[in-house]
């Protein structure tokens, strides 16, 4: 973990991105005053192929689902339009 000063990271927050995305540093701190304020990490995003279809094969719908659309429709605008 590597600790910089407030006017340091500005100056270089470039150079601290890049070192975060080659992995070379895994946190960086920014101080005020030799006092830690706050960290700077790499996102770790989850990937699309993780999230989508997570439930596919897990229940089934009996009957046709789309089956009451129109009354329920009706009942959120008032009516036929």
């Amino acid at each position: 973990m590597m600790q910089v000063n407030i006017l340091e990271a500005k100056t270089d927050f470039s150079k601290l991105i890049r070192l975060l995305e080659t992995k070379r540093e895994d946190c960086i701190t920014v101080a005020r005053n030799g006092k830690p304020v706050a960290k700077i990490t790499l996102i770790q995003e989850t990937p699309v192929s993780k999230r989508i279809g997570v439930a596919k094969g897990k229940f089934s719908v009996k009957g046709d689902f789309d089956e009451g659309n129109q009354e329920i429709a009706d009942m959120l605008t008032g009516g036929a339009l």
